[in-house]
């Protein structure tokens, strides 16, 4: 059953803690989930993710709004403790620069717990972005700490997500105040690049290195200025493309400073002829900072004091051992050669060497797992040309062999370092552990693995992956580093062993003595040197008792969905592309019971052809491996422009030209997709699923239309031809429509705006808008029985479908295939393994007597208390 957090009622907040809400209803997830580095690896901050069931974001709590991005598409709260909470709807939703959403609240407005923020549009956004995910992040670490969150699961609106509290004394990590900055004052200017301009993702890394300067820094546009260290105050600056700005550092490094944040200002995000300067010589190999740059030495923790450091989950989980210190060889070879010849000789000597022992390692490995592709990637570096063709032109000038190779490189490093991406900077650790094997081998050392107690946590400040392989991994428990990232290739190695992982620790790491007692908490990013007995205990016992729920669900997740009664119910997915189907198939999606095609119509000057349409449904249908995979045909219009349409502005674009509408209006369009579809084979694998029909003329021209097209391509195989029910006419006349439609899927969103009269944009409307109405479920009801007198099944591809509360009532209404986010598909099936057939009957009947949906809310939570 899925777990829908809440806070209990008259439960006791402590002083000093602030309760978050959920700001919408949706699906839980870690923050180090969210498919973006800058967020995954909590470079703004920590906090946890949201995968959306409805359209509004509101207020997590009381506060007064601080700003709201220009894109409209994110905003930072301050609630009446001082915490500061940032929302972001979606991933790379700033390219749709305010397309979808509708801000409902102003700059420094207050608010209180529930109140609406945003309304976006679902279906506009979802078509053209990667991920629909709503992280909600606590900004200002400094000063205060999230002491407990919820686990991943379904989430109400307003139910409580996080707890966050005051830190009574300053972190570790805190930054000193900028007041106190004194010394030199340094300026550099700095012309935006980014395309969409200061938004979270340059302004958290830009953040994330100011703070590694001792300088005070701010950002400077005419009479307004903000601290560089402060992401949200960077994105409350709405700096666009091509804005001039001014980096003001004072302090002992601030010419440093200065120069490296305006130099990020003017290339991050740059297309890549702007962001490197073609008369720009390669930095020289000697140029390059370490990866991890060694603080100056502290002293070791003391042992009996409990100490609490933070990092960034890269593998979840806990674990309690002793801390196994793994230094990093260095190498410093000589400049001068002993003689072209010679250092040639030694240079394919040591390259041989280093590859024979990689690739004995890969032996050793299972073919495929993450050992074995990391080790071929090590041997393809060793085995590079332009490597060696570099460290060759060295030693002809002159160099030794492991001079040369570290240059070769180093050269090689920089250029990563250049282009800046996250998923390229991790790679930098690669290079440096090839360079290290070479270096060892010209030395005639031989690889010799750690000699770990049992449950080590391995300290580091970065470990490499020749570290990591030649582990015995029994004795390892969980690993600590003081930099590397989530995505790193040691992260990979680590989660594809079950250890637990945190990263980017910082240099208080190197203050953990060896032998020290550790408690990691990979769940929460922390980890705690000489921690409490009491502690230990209640951390692993929360942990295991969370995974072994987990664990169960996730088993079971490519079970088929079916009820307790052994009643088949189809349980699919929602998808936007062929991204999404690995995700869906990770979920257990038994296909896709809805393919949003108009990811082919978006941000284009002409209409998607019938080939590319082709080879894109064709490439879907080949991923899923058979599965069902349902293509909504083209659901835009007024409401979602398409320029090329040349079609005039509605009053009102949700009851305009859109959905079938468009394509009956545009038979040429309707045409062209349908023939993209029919052509998928196997022939039948593909239905095809007509959008906002209304009465049976729609729906018979339509047919119309596919029959000619088939009898075109010679296809006389049956492929199944249905229909959106989300007008309330198409519910009412279920009977009739079941007549020509093959299939009947519910799309609960825009249906509950019709049945309900109200905009889902508008703020007023939304705590009213809720798919669980009485009056909703009973035309789903209908549409159900309209369907079964003659023999047509149907689905729920609205946002109902990836509640797991809803799902026994929608079986119970006749639904007999639920298509929902592939994130809450295990949850669901989970769900309905544990109802019999009567049982949803009995829930769907008690639901279409209550007068609301708080009652049908409420009759369900009785129901399933657990749930």
């Amino acid at each position: 059953m899925a777990v829908q957090h809440k806070v209990a009622r008259g439960a006791v907040v402590p002083v000093g803690e602030t309760v978050v809400g959920a700001p919408l209803a949706g699906w839980a997830t870690a923050i180090e989930a969210v498919p973006d580095p800058v967020f995954s690896g909590r470079v703004l901050g920590d906090g946890l993710a949201i995968d959306p069931y409805e359209t509004v974001l509101k207020a997590p709590c009381a506060g007064v709004v601080l700003s709201i991005h220009r894109a409209r598409h994110a905003l930072t709260l301050r609630a009446d403790s001082g915490a500061e909470l940032l929302m972001h709807i979606g991933l790379d939703t700033v390219t749709l620069k305010g397309e979808g959403f509708k801000v409902l609240a102003a700059d420094e407005q207050r608010v209180a717990a529930g109140y609406p923020l945003i309304a976006f549009d679902l279906d506009v956004i979802s078509a053209r972005v990667r991920s629909l995910m709503t992280p909600v992040i606590l900004t200002n670490g400094d000063a205060f700490e999230i002491v407990s969150r919820v686990s991943e699961g379904s989430v109400a609106a307003g139910a409580e997500i996080f707890r966050v509290r005051s830190l009574k004394k300053a972190s570790a990590h805190a930054v000193a105040p900028t007041s106190s900055a004194v010394g030199e004052e340094a300026r550099e200017q700095a012309v935006v690049a980014a395309p969409n301009g200061l938004h979270a993702r340059p302004a958290g890394l830009i953040a994330q290195r100011a703070r590694e300067f001792s300088s005070d820094i701010t950002l400077q546009v005419a009479d307004r200025k903000v601290s560089a260290r402060s992401a949200v105050g960077l994105m409350t600056l709405g700096l666009d493309q091509g804005v001039e700005v001014t980096v003001v550092a004072r302090g002992a490094d601030a010419q440093a400073a200065a120069k490296t944040l305006a130099q990020m200002i003017a290339t991050l995000e740059a297309d890549a002829k702007a962001s490197v300067p073609a008369e720009a010589p390669a930095p020289a190999p000697k140029a390059r900072a370490p990866v991890a740059t060694p603080a100056a030495p502290q002293s070791p923790f003391l042992e009996g004091t409990e100490v609490r450091l933070s990092g960034v989950t890269a593998v979840p989980g806990a674990a309690f051992g002793r801390a196994a210190r793994v230094d990093r060889r260095a190498y410093h070879p000589a400049e001068a050669g002993a003689g072209e010849s010679v250092e040639h000789a030694r240079l394919a000597e040591a390259l041989a060497a280093a590859q024979s022992a990689v690739r004995s390692r890969q032996a050793q490995a299972k073919a495929g797992s993450a050992a074995h592709e990391i080790l071929a990637a090590h041997l393809s570096f060793l085995e590079d040309p332009e490597l060696r063709s570099a460290a060759e032109d060295q030693i002809r000038a002159g160099k030794s062999a492991g001079w040369a190779w570290h240059g070769a490189v180093e050269g090689q490093i920089a250029i990563l370092n250049q282009a800046g991406a996250a998923r390229f900077l991790e790679r930098v650790n690669d290079l440096v552990d090839i360079d290290g094997r070479v270096q060892g081998a010209l030395l005639g050392e031989n690889e010799a693995a750690a000699d770990l107690p049992d449950d080590a946590v391995l300290v580091a400040a970065d470990l490499l992956p020749s570290q990591f392989v030649g582990l015995d991994m029994g004795r390892v428990a969980a690993i600590v580093t003081e930099g590397s990232g989530p995505t790193s290739h040691v992260a990979i190695l680590a989660a594809a062993h079950g250890i637990p992982a945190i990263v980017a620790v910082g240099p208080e790491a190197a203050r953990i003595p060896s032998g020290a007692e550790m408690l990691i908490d990979a769940d929460k990013g922390t980890a705690v040197v000489f921690p409490r007995a009491a502690l230990v205990s209640e951390t692993l016992a929360a942990t295991a008792a969370r995974r072994k729920r987990f664990a169960k669900v996730q088993a079971a997740a490519h079970e088929p969905g079916r009820l307790a009664d052994g009643k088949r119910i189809e349980v699919v997915a929602n998808i936007g592309g062929l991204a999404d189907v690995a995700l869906a198939l990770a979920g257990g999606a038994e296909g896709c019971g809805l393919l949003r095609s108009e990811f082919l119509f978006l941000n284009r000057d002409a209409p998607p052809d019938e080939e590319s349409q082709f080879r894109e449904y064709q490439a879907i249908a080949t991923a899923l491996e058979g599965r069902p995979l349902i293509v909504r045909t083209l659901d835009a219009g007024a409401d979602k422009e398409l320029p090329y349409l040349g079609m005039a502005k509605d009053e009102n674009p949700q009851l305009g030209v859109r959905g079938i509408r468009i394509g009956l209006a545009r038979p040429d369009l309707l045409r062209t997709q349908l023939r993209a579809i029919l052509r998928v084979q196997p022939v039948g694998q593909c239905k095809i699923m007509l959008p906002m029909v209304a009465d049976i003329e729609e729906l018979g021209a339509a047919r119309k239309i596919c029959d000619e097209e088939k009898a075109k391509l010679g296809i006389s195989a049956k492929v199944e031809l249905g229909i959106m029910v989300e007008v309330p006419s198409a519910a009412v006349m279920a009977r009739e429509l079941a007549a020509i439609a093959d299939f009947f899927s519910v799309g609960t969103n825009d249906l509950t705006q019709y049945v309900l009269a109200m905009d889902r944009m508008n703020p007023a409307l939304a705590r009213f808008l809720d798919a669980l109405h009485p009056a909703v479920l009973r035309l789903i009801g209908m549409a159900a029985e309209g369907a079964r007198a003659h023999g047509r099944w149907v689905g729920v591809c609205g946002a109902l479908a990836s509640v797991p509360l809803a799902a026994p009532v929608l079986v119970g209404l006749g639904v007999t295939e639920l298509s929902g986010t592939p994130k809450s598909l295990p949850q669901v099936k989970a769900t309905l393994r544990r109802v019999t057939e009567a049982q949803c009957r009995e829930a769907a009947e008690e639901a279409l007597r209550q007068e609301t949906a708080v009652g049908v809310r409420a009759a369900l939570a009785a129901r399933w208390p657990e749930a």
